[in-house]
């Protein structure tokens, strides 16, 4: 058998991707996911992309070019892994200028794969099996319910670390499980989000008065620590409980959406694929409730709560999505809401900016403050618009 080549995946979803990984290993790939984390990784991508795409494009780019740089990696025997939304979004012609970019500087032999789901740039995609669906599901629900658990037990931990030590234990061990496709039935599935949600109940507590904030928004900048600049870190040093949308969320927005789009068996296949994962996120929530944690509702009633806030027929972008989750999280006591867009997503300016001011006259008893990530706006504009939501007194009439 030959060699596995390697399989470069830039950062994108900092608490799922470390279990996601396993779903695109193959007999020809073996997938390792990027960890630079240098602060000019923007400005390297910049150098060799026109500035008026998207900031992900450029961190994306950085990203790939600075591994490539490394000498790690043998460029004959490498690929990079390329996420496309389709759609609107002016990312998704990322790969094609990314491949000019790789020919132009010496790296001609680095394949580029695309992983979409919408027939883009056929000749480049990632083949989508059976089996990779399956680590996919289970790896997305296990992601879910540890990002879940992990910031509802952080501000309260007696011991400090104990919560992010149990993630990443957790995260090891189920990756071990999706390496050796074990344990993926639905049963299995469920049975190991009970054992993770008894040992973070079990972590010793003690009492402390915490803001509760919300993190909604683009995909990007909601779920990469590089796209929001370590935002999730910056509120757990200012001792918040973080509340935000797992993936298993976005990807039934994203089939009940497209669904509605495309051919008639591809609607079947989505609305198949909803079915499966909605019955078992229902299970995961019940799970989770039981143990004294929380999360957004089932996406249906997700979506029902969102009616007269967003126009639930707007599925580009993020769509009502954003409105959706605003509104959840509001109901859950999240009233403080970050609102984080790339600069230069123009879907989610119109789509998702957009909607911000006409939700925060809909949300009286909620603050949201939205901040725009970029590679030309300032450490000082961004930390100031973050601070002006934590140290605002929100009216406790408007509960």
């Amino acid at each position: 058998m030959a060699e596995r080549k390697t399989l470069l995946i830039p950062s994108l979803l900092d608490d799922w991707f470390p279990l996601l990984q396993y779903a695109f290993t193959s007999e020809e790939w073996e997938p390792v996911l990027l960890t630079e984390d240098d602060p000019h990784l923007a400005e390297l991508g910049l150098k060799y992309f026109h500035n008026e795409l998207c900031y992900p494009v450029f961190l994306v780019a950085g990203q790939v070019l600075s591994a490539l740089r490394s000498g790690r990696y043998d460029p004959a025997r490498c690929g990079v892994l390329f996420g496309q939304a389709g759609d609107e979004c002016r990312g998704s012609c990322g790969i094609r200028l990314l491949r000019r970019v790789l020919d132009r500087l010496g790296y001609g032999r680095v394949e580029t794969l695309s992983l979409n789901v919408r027939g883009i740039d056929r000749g480049t995609g990632l083949p989508i099996t059976a089996a990779m669906v399956r680590r996919c599901l289970a790896a997305a629900v296990w992601g879910d319910t540890l990002a879940l658990l992990r910031n509802q037990t952080r501000p309260y931990e007696a011991v400090p670390g104990t919560a992010e030590a149990l993630w990443r234990r957790w995260t090891e061990d189920l990756g071990q499980d999706l390496a050796g496709n074990r344990g993926l039935t639905r049963r299995e599935i469920l049975r190991r989000c009970r054992e993770m949600a008894a040992e973070f109940r079990a972590v010793e507590r003690v009492p402390r008065e915490v803001q509760k904030v919300a993190i909604v928004g683009e995909i990007y900048t909601k779920y990469c620590h590089l796209g929001n600049w370590n935002l999730e870190r910056y509120l757990a040093a200012e001792h918040c409980e973080i509340g935000v949308g797992g993936i298993t969320w976005y990807a039934l927005y994203y089939m009940d959406g497209h669904a509605l789009k495309g051919s008639a068996p591809a609607r079947r296949v989505y609305r198949l694929l909803a079915s499966y994962l909605a019955e078992i996120q229902r299970d995961m929530l019940s799970i989770l409730n039981q143990a004294g944690y929380h999360a957004l509702p089932l996406l249906p009633e997700l979506k029902r709560q969102a009616e007269g806030y967003a126009p639930l027929r707007v599925t580009v972008a993020d769509g009502w999505l954003i409105a959706a989750e605003a509104v959840g999280w509001a109901r859950l006591g999240y009233r403080k809401i970050l609102c984080v867009q790339p600069f230069a997503c123009l879907p989610g300016h119109i789509f998702g900016k957009g909607q911000y001011a006409a939700l925060q006259r809909k949300l009286p008893g909620a603050r949201l403050v939205s901040v725009d990530y970029d590679a030309s706006t300032g450490e000082g504009t961004v930390l100031s618009r973050i601070r002006m939501l934590l140290d605002e007194e929100l009216d406790p009439e408007l509960l």
